[in-house]
């Protein structure tokens, strides 16, 4: 794991792939706890029995669920401990080209993108990408904006 302790070391990695962190196996265990987080039980992620009957041969993550995991994968890649405060400030081009069914394995990887002034410090973003072993598509592709307070 990389850890940027100053904006000038982020300034120099922009453009960076920075790697991807361990897989991890999506169960049905973590799908029903964000479904009752989120009060969202659609059969397609819960339903067991009717979502093999479904296009997917069985229960699916939420998209959301997928995305929410970014702050904990990207804790495996790379970590930015620079002086003041660090505030998750918004998302950018998020997209779900493919699901991730229950019992897959899926990683994310990292790549800096920009770090750019604004008024109460810099502006940092990630590009990440959700990948699922042994799929061409990505279940997720997706920017995070980080506001780096001075």
């Amino acid at each position: 794991m990389r850890t940027f302790t100053t904006t000038e070391e982020l300034e120099a990695a922009v453009g960076q792939d920075l790697g991807a962190t361990d897989w991890l196996e999506i169960d049905q265990g973590r799908v029903d706890l964000f479904a009752d987080a989120t009060d969202d039980h659609q059969r397609i992620h819960v339903d067991q029995e009717r979502a093999a009957d479904g296009p997917f041969g069985g229960t699916i993550a939420h998209g959301y669920l997928t995305l929410s995991l970014i702050p904990m994968l990207s804790s495996q890649i790379f970590a930015v401990d620079t002086p003041g405060a660090r505030l998750n400030y918004g998302l950018n081009k998020v997209r779900f080209p493919m699901p991730v069914r229950v019992g897959a394995r899926i990683r994310a990887r990292a790549t800096l993108v920009s770090l750019t002034d604004v008024p109460a410090g810099k502006q940092l973003t990630v590009a990440y990408t959700i990948e699922v072993e042994g799929e061409a598509k990505p279940a997720c592709v997706a920017e995070t904006v980080v506001l780096l307070l001075a």
